[in-house]
């Protein structure tokens, strides 16, 4: 791979050169037709994450040019594991395996071997990797072995962190969900998984379990052609971190469905509203949400749309409890429908998360349509918001410094209005890169891939 690794990097080097520039292809030409096949843990509307949403942006894209496939996951526990369904929707060609038992499981043979039947129907000329988590890190070398090659968006840290997110899971020690600075055999069995121990026999095999997963991790990372990130800070953490050769990762943020997300007139209000998109789950920080929108005395109202199930819906409706202002739980919404039934509703975004995230999908579509967002001053949340230029940063996972960002949204309506009118930072315009475009660019580096794995086949 090293030997012919220039012959598709002149292309990295455009990018390492218009880094947060949203158009800088010559997208006069029409790419030839390509196969290929997509891979994600998930796909909506069975699941809704921002991977699974950008994931089902590109696929819907890409299919009015190329053979589109997808490969994913569905949770039927009344059916045998591994059971394909195959769909064809709208020309695109699923195949959703039932996997319902596959928490914290990386490699599995069986999934493996269904998989390797799936590729061979397929016969891709590009594979691109979206999540593998809930799938199997062994389909890889499946993949490999028919030396087709392989693109892998990094979402998240999965690859680098057993759970994903450097979010310890601190079930017995009285504390939870504390940020963890990097990865450790010992600390990652002692802090994530100790819940499992009944003895030092356990502590013992865990510690040799986060070892093995890690050796296996860059094992297969060694294999991916090339790596995309969606934020800087992404990819400087895979390659100081994690050690990824930095000529096989570049950074390219998310595109967006732009036909939809429009400008909306956000007005003062008689009721300063804030907005929370998203997950319900601790990692995205709604609980810290909660509690510091239950600290303001100023007249103001807090709207939470977010999939829940019951258990999840009561204890949420807990912490509401004994707030000065309305706290509303609004359920789901459709995505092509987010202006009118999130937007149009609100003065303010606010994405609260403990994790660092990566380049959330929620800040972007809450910028293209002029809404300011407030924000935690960490990871790829911070590279897409600036501090009083198109939104407020408050200290990460700091509760009272939220509530002062949000107690000054409240006081400063209109310069919250100003903030929002900015947009995206890295366009003149305030735009957010459109989805047609992002697509352009998958497939100039598509091509590029499939030119060089050719060249290594001759």
């Amino acid at each position: 791979m090293a030997r012919y690794l220039p012959q598709y990097l002149n292309v990295m080097k455009t990018f390492s050169q218009q880094q947060h520039k949203t158009s800088f292809l010559d997208n006069s030409k029409e790419a030839p037709k390509m196969r290929i096949l997509k891979i994600i843990h998930g796909y909506p509307p069975h699941y809704n994450a921002g991977s699974e949403v950008y994931t089902q942006s590109i696929v819907r894209e890409l299919s009015k040019r190329h053979e589109i496939f997808v490969v994913s996951r569905i949770e039927n526990p009344f059916e045998r594991d591994f059971h394909v369904h195959k769909e064809e929707k709208a020309n695109i060609t699923f195949y959703f395996v039932n996997f319902p038992n596959s928490r914290d499981g990386y490699n599995i043979p069986a999934f493996n071997e269904v998989f390797h039947y799936i590729l061979k129907e397929i016969q891709p000329e590009v594979v691109h990797i979206g999540h593998l988590n809930h799938l199997s890190t062994g389909i890889v070398p499946v993949i490999k072995r028919y030396q087709i090659p392989i693109l892998y968006t990094l979402h998240d840290y999965w690859l680098m962190c057993p759970r994903g997110q450097f979010l310890q899971r601190n079930i017995t020690k009285g504390k939870f969900y504390e940020h963890c600075d990097g990865q450790e055999d010992e600390k990652c069995a002692d802090e994530c998984y100790q819940m499992y121990f009944n003895s030092e026999t356990d502590r013992q095999y865990y510690i040799h379990w986060v070892k093995r997963r890690m050796q296996h991790m860059k094992t297969i990372a060694k294999q991916i052609d090339l790596f995309h990130a969606p934020s800087k800070y992404l990819m400087h953490k895979f390659i100081y971190e994690f050690g990824i050769p930095k000529e096989k990762i570049f950074y390219l943020d998310y595109g967006f469905p732009t036909h939809y997300l429009k400008p909306v007139e956000n007005k003062v209000r008689d009721v300063f509203t804030f907005g929370y998109i998203g997950r319900i789950i601790p990692a995205k920080g709604v609980h810290l949400l909660i509690q510091a929108f239950k600290k303001i005395q100023l007249p103001s109202k807090l709207i939470i749309w977010g999939r829940m199930n019951y258990q999840t819906k009561m204890a949420m409706e807990n912490l509401a409890k004994g707030s000065y202002n309305p706290i509303v739980f609004a359920g789901e919404y459709q995505n092509d429908k987010i202006v009118q039934e999130v937007f149009q509703k609100i003065n303010c975004l606010v994405v609260p998360s403990i994790w660092a995230e990566n380049s959330p999908l929620v800040i972007h579509e809450a910028q293209a349509c002029r809404i300011p967002v407030i924000t935690a001053n960490y990871g790829g949340m911070k590279e897409y918001v600036q501090h009083k230029v198109n939104g407020l940063l408050f200290e990460f996972r700091n509760l009272n410094d939220l509530y002062e960002k949000m107690l000054f949204a409240i006081k400063n309506p209109k310069t919250m209005i100003a903030l929002g009118k900015r947009g995206y930072l890295y366009s003149p315009d305030g735009n957010v890169p459109s989805i047609e475009e992002h697509c352009r660019t998958l497939e100039v580096i598509y091509k590029k891939l499939l030119t060089t794995s050719k060249c290594l086949t001759t």
